[in-house]
């Protein structure tokens, strides 16, 4: 608004002052200047308008009254404007207009135009054009490539919750389910053994609840001091056994002060391991080893069970803790071996 405004007092001013207009075209110069002036202050609001606007003004003053040598200015803004901040359709009706307007001001303006004259303006117009085209295309491209990022983004967040909630309650309610089911068998036959696994039953219950905050804590801005950590591995081996598959854990003494995340995600690889030989392995046995070194973390999970039949094809499980050894530029090798199921994972720190 102030820039067409002053455009507006300084068009006035040459029009009435320094260059004085005849009495017979005073009012189609006003009547031009403020139609440019109007232009001016909405070229960024209403790009293409403000164009169409200032390109009739400037042909109309050509057709009308003497021209002003500071009207083009005018259209020069409105066509920086249509190409720098309309559509790209607008952009281009933009430039067929630049074109025509330029035509029409220097074949009906009344002083006599050297032929150098349009063409030189035609070559200033164009190349503001182009710029402004070009340079609105390339924000929309970094726009294109800060929305891509912010959905993959989203996308990681969503995967990444969706194995921490996996892993969390897949883990818990299959080893409820395994000892609600050895409770219902026992119930009659030893009552007080039953009693025992609906009490652990019970505790399983309220550590999934302990363990989906400390999740969501995890997962949101909260301090995740609390989180599970492999110094939890050996709870972990307790329930599984007390859940019927009796489990011997051997941490190396070298497996401390780890990052936070690498800790975490060597925790959620062996429960969701543990987790799948007492699923699906009808196993009586298993064995987790955590090993460290200078490049990492290597941990190895085997049971004594049937194993995997051959050409058998991983879970969502399976997948998950593929997808997790990889955010650290980790391998995962699994299948059955001679003696059982055997899940081999390698973090680096």
């Amino acid at each position: 608004m102030t820039l067409g405004a002053c455009f507006l007092v300084a068009l006035l001013a040459e029009r009435f002052m320094l260059d004085p207009v005849p009495a017979g075209d005073a009012v189609a110069a006003v009547t031009a200047g403020v139609i440019l002036a109007v232009a001016v202050a909405l070229r960024r609001r209403l790009p293409f308008p403000a164009f169409v606007l200032s390109a009739t003004a400037l042909c109309l003053e050509a057709l009308t009254t003497p021209v002003s040598w500071l009207s083009p200015y005018a259209n020069l803004l409105g066509v920086w404007s249509v190409a720098r901040h309309a559509s790209r359709r607008q952009a281009w009706w933009g430039l067929a207009g630049t074109v025509a307007c330029i035509g029409v001001y220097f074949t009906f303006r009344d002083d006599p135009v050297q032929p150098p004259q349009p063409l030189g303006v035609l070559v200033v117009w164009l190349a503001l054009w182009t710029a402004g085209y070009a340079t609105a295309r390339r924000q929309e491209e970094q726009q294109a490539v800060r929305r891509l990022d912010r959905e993959r983004a989203v996308a990681v967040e969503r995967a990444r919750i969706a194995r921490e909630l996996h892993d969390l309650i897949g883990h818990t309610v299959n080893l409820m389910l395994v000892q609600a089911g050895a409770g219902r068998r026992l119930l009659d036959q030893d009552p007080g053994r039953a009693r025992d696994l609906l009490l652990d039953l019970e505790n399983s219950g309220r550590d999934a609840l302990t363990e989906l905050d400390r999740v969501l804590g995890v997962l949101g801005d909260a301090d995740p001091v609390g989180a599970d950590r492999l110094d939890m591995l050996p709870d972990l081996a307790r329930r599984i056994t007390e859940a019927g598959l009796p489990t011997t854990l051997e941490v190396s003494p070298e497996v401390k002060d780890l990052p936070h995340s690498l800790d975490l995600t060597a925790y959620r690889i062996v429960q969701e391991a543990l987790t799948n030989a007492l699923r699906h392995a009808g196993a009586s046995h298993a064995w987790v080893t955590v090993r460290a070194d200078n490049d990492g973390l290597d941990i190895t999970v085997r049971d004594d069970g049937q194993g995997a039949a051959g050409g058998y094809r991983p879970g969502r499980g399976l997948l998950g803790i593929g997808e997790r050894a990889a955010m650290f530029g980790g391998t995962v090798t699994h299948g059955p071996g001679p003696d059982g199921f055997r899940l081999h994972c390698r973090l680096r720190s």
